[in-house]
């Protein structure tokens, strides 16, 4: 069995194939940009030098001819559809990029599938953003709830869910989508709330910044899975009765505010005299504030369940990003 990832430079690519290498004994072949960052997956530069089950092929979502190419070569069994531009935040300044990326970036993606008529098992990964700003008597967010995005992030993620679906129903293509919530651990990005927070601990604790940890809101409501868990439950929406054309909400079972996780971390440092800092660049225009998921439709399709603590994700994002900072020293506090 062959696995194409796009993606598998990203956090969450790069724990999807951790999981399939260590529980699996398929091909796992990660698309990436010549331009990205290797980081993410060097631990595996020895395997994919030997071609030990791990290949990288060079592909951009913004070129169709190269996704026809990858696709062409390896004849994918299973298609992880992880890569985007994923961060809420930029896509206030890069809103076309964003679109571009992730509605026509998927569209080209699947439409490069039909065109070489291939029947891989497709997971397009939206987003719980999808669901936006959603009122309290709505809570927990089941699949049937309203879109009303609140980014253009979000906006690019309805596109992506909705063309999942499409191909599903208008090709017979076998492709699910899934909305994840709040998923972190090692590797997440640094601008997203709780890894920044982590990161500036970190080099507060190493004395490379001052002892203050600039925040965005911190009211927010949040409901955090292990990305670890979160690979775990790609892996079974493929495997587990794949139905074309349904969608998943998916997420972890720790609900707290944004605050609450800082206040976590925080418990965590070596260090009691770190303050705290508004900064207004963090701030969104608007804000996806309730994101408490209903998980119920998954769990009963696959058994899936989260295992992993949120304390222990929270310990080991905080020890990834001390690890980064013992190697490379200072860096940006974004």
């Amino acid at each position: 069995m062959k696995a194409l990832i796009t993606g598998m430079t990203g956090m969450v690519g790069s724990h999807m194939a951790d999981y399939l290498l260590a529980n699996t004994d398929w091909e796992i072949y990660g698309v990436q940009r010549w331009r990205s960052a290797f980081d993410n997956i060097a631990h595996l530069s020895d395997r994919i030098n030997r071609g030990d089950r791990v290949f990288v092929r060079y592909g951009d979502l913004n070129d169709q001819t190269s996704l026809i190419a990858v696709l062409a070569e390896v004849k994918p069994d299973y298609i992880f559809h992880l890569a985007a531009q994923s961060y809420p935040q930029t896509s206030f300044t890069i809103p076309i990029d964003t679109l571009n990326t992730n509605v026509l970036g998927t569209a080209r993606l699947l439409e490069s599938v039909r065109f070489l008529k291939q029947d891989p098992i497709i997971h397009v990964c939206a987003s719980s953003e999808v669901f936006g700003r959603v009122p309290a008597d709505k809570l927990p967010i089941d699949e049937e709830c309203t879109f009303h995005p609140a980014s253009p992030y979000a906006i690019s993620k309805v596109g992506t869910d909705l063309l999942g679906r499409y191909y599903a129903e208008a090709y017979g293509m076998t492709v699910m989508t899934t909305r994840m919530f709040t998923h972190t651990g090692p590797r997440r990005g640094d601008v997203f709330h709780e890894s920044t927070f982590a990161k500036q601990i970190a080099m507060i604790e190493a004395d490379l910044i001052p002892p203050v940890v600039k925040v965005g809101n911190l009211d927010s409501l949040r409901t955090y899975a292990d990305v670890r868990d979160a690979v775990r439950a790609y892996y079974m929406l493929v495997t587990v009765n794949p139905i074309a054309g349904e969608y998943y909400n998916i997420g972890g079972t720790h609900t707290c505010k944004v605050g609450d996780t800082l206040n976590t971390l925080l418990s965590l440092s070596v260090r009691s005299d770190i303050e705290t800092e508004t900064d207004p660049e963090r701030l969104r225009p608007i804000d996806a504030d309730l994101q408490v998921p209903n998980t119920a439709k998954f769990t009963a399709h696959t058994g899936w369940r989260s295992e992993i603590p949120y304390e222990r994700t929270m310990k080991d994002l905080l020890d990834y990003w001390r690890g980064r900072v013992k190697r490379e020293g200072v860096q940006l506090t974004r």
